[in-house]
């Protein structure tokens, strides 16, 4: 039986919060919501997706909620965290039922920003080589609190938004005005925070207040294990993040690792030594892969994965996500999962964008381009939707429907190669230019203004397609093409 037509909030909130304490209980419900899950996202299909990609999807939700399960299995979550996943990540945020969702939908035609991703500061504690943000110590660019505040604020008003990425700069060193990264965790208990942290700061006080809390999840940034995290993040870096852990698990607060794919790691971040470390032994429930990008501090292509690295790791990583059920996200290799780029604010079931420290507003981290100031726009009587409704945002939008999201089932774009800034970087560097979009600080500025930059990047994409264009369409669309 398909139980596609049930409430999701109705069905899966509310089991899983009677169930969430007992084990059997627990273990059948979760089995019901999978089944559930299959049913809406394979068997019901009105956006007629690719099978292949279906399935993708249908695999990562079930990672996802294998990754909680594990969490609840082996007392890795505090009472007051299990509530919150309860009434915030499932009940604000996986079930998008609440008036500004349904006014923004019912006014544009799509769904508004899932989220948006958050660095209030460039300041960092660390130096690491190749940094996106070129953070450093001495860095102080910081976003005003009340500007937090105000985003924090108008993305859930105008959106329904209850989920937050924070990044930076290393966030736990954020003050302004008096106020904390805490406290914004505090003021808006009601979202769900992700944090991208280098875990060095996480005492066991910090820890503490995150478990009572219950709002946040810090995903902590490796390189490997001791020998390659140190090797870029400083000498003691490892030690360090060991003893965030185990202060995050004492406070029963979830947490995951987040890693730099690079030339010199792309398989370490996904070798059995690696998984087994941080899931089975440190009780990490997911795993967040960037794979590095070369913008800011030292941007060098040459230290990208290459081409047949990137191919590789897709494998593995699907290995790790089907067979394995393992909560991993290559933010470049799981494109299926998410029917390709979401930058922007665009994608199917609402996408994002980024803020940086001097609240220049870009489609993602990693694509550092901007034609607007979040306090510009603020201070001239604008809001979050100035930005989302620019005609650059609005350009990589269709873009991103031209490419997959508006095109028959057989003749799908590749979504192993879906990023716009780097899998097709000529095509997205015609789209900054007819928009008039700035690059947002100088190390990008230069980066872009190199030609053989521009080549190298050009390049990498011309050789990731011609090495994933064959499995996509061997994988992907060879069903699709036959029945049509």
């Amino acid at each position: 039986m398909c139980l596609a037509t049930l409430s999701p909030s109705l069905f899966g909130v509310q089991v899983l919060g009677l169930g969430v304490s007992i084990r059997p209980i627990r273990v059948l419900l979760r089995d019901i919501l999978k089944k559930q899950i299959y049913c809406q996202t394979v068997e019901h299909n009105p956006l007629k997706f690719p099978v292949a990609v279906r399935k993708d999807k249908y695999a990562m939700v079930a990672s996802i909620m294998m990754a909680i399960d594990r969490g609840i299995e082996r007392g890795l979550l505090g009472a007051t965290v299990r509530r919150r996943l309860m009434e915030t990540l499932l009940g604000r945020i996986f079930v998008k039922s609440n008036p500004s969702f349904e006014a923004f939908t019912q006014e544009h035609g799509w769904n508004p920003p899932a989220f948006i991703v958050l660095s209030p500061t460039a300041c960092c504690n660390l130096s690491c080589p190749g940094c996106y943000a070129a953070s450093a110590p001495l860095a102080n660019q910081t976003l005003p609190y009340g500007i937090v505040r105000e985003i924090l604020r108008q993305k859930q008003d105008l959106w329904g938004s209850h989920f937050t990425v924070i990044s930076g700069g290393e966030p736990f060193v954020y003050k302004s005005e008096g106020k904390t990264l805490l406290d914004i965790f505090e003021e808006f208990s009601d979202q769900y925070f992700l944090v991208y942290t280098n875990g060095t700061l996480i005492t066991r006080s910090v820890a503490d207040r995150l478990g009572e809390l219950g709002n946040v999840t810090p995903a902590i940034s490796v390189e490997g294990l001791e020998a390659e995290t140190d090797a870029r993040r400083g000498k003691g870096c490892f030690a360090m993040i060991l003893e965030a852990i185990q202060n995050l698990r004492q406070a029963g607060v979830p947490f995951g690792v987040s890693a730099t794919a690079m030339r010199s790691n792309g398989e370490r971040i996904l070798d059995d030594e690696f998984i087994d470390f941080f899931f089975e032994r440190r009780g990490a429930l997911y795993e967040w892969i960037f794979q590095y990008m070369p913008i800011g501090r030292g941007y060098d292509p040459e230290m990208m994965v290459t081409p047949q690295q990137r191919v590789a790791m897709w494998q593995r990583t699907w290995e790790l996500i089907r067979e394995h059920q393992y909560f991993i996200v290559d933010f470049w290799n799981c494109g299926t999962a998410s029917s390709g780029c979401i930058a922007a604010g665009g994608g199917i079931g609402g996408g994002f964008f980024y803020i940086d420290w001097n609240g220049n507003v870009a489609p993602c981290a990693f694509n550092p381009f901007s034609v607007h100031n979040v306090e510009d726009v603020f201070a001239s009587g604008g809001d979050l939707n100035t930005v989302l409704f620019s005609p650059f945002f609005e350009k990589i939008r269709c873009w991103q429907k031209d490419y997959f999201l508006n095109r028959p089932a057989a003749e799908a774009g590749n979504l192993l190669a879906p990023c716009p800034i780097r899998d097709h970087h000529g095509q997205m560097c015609e789209i900054v230019a007819e928009a008039g979009a700035k690059p947002i600080d100088e190390d990008s500025a230069k980066a872009f203004s190199d030609s053989g930059y521009h080549e190298q990047m050009v390049q990498y994409g011309r050789d990731i397609d011609e090495l994933s264009r064959g499995i996509w369409d061997e994988e992907y669309l060879k069903d699709e093409r036959r029945e049509s």
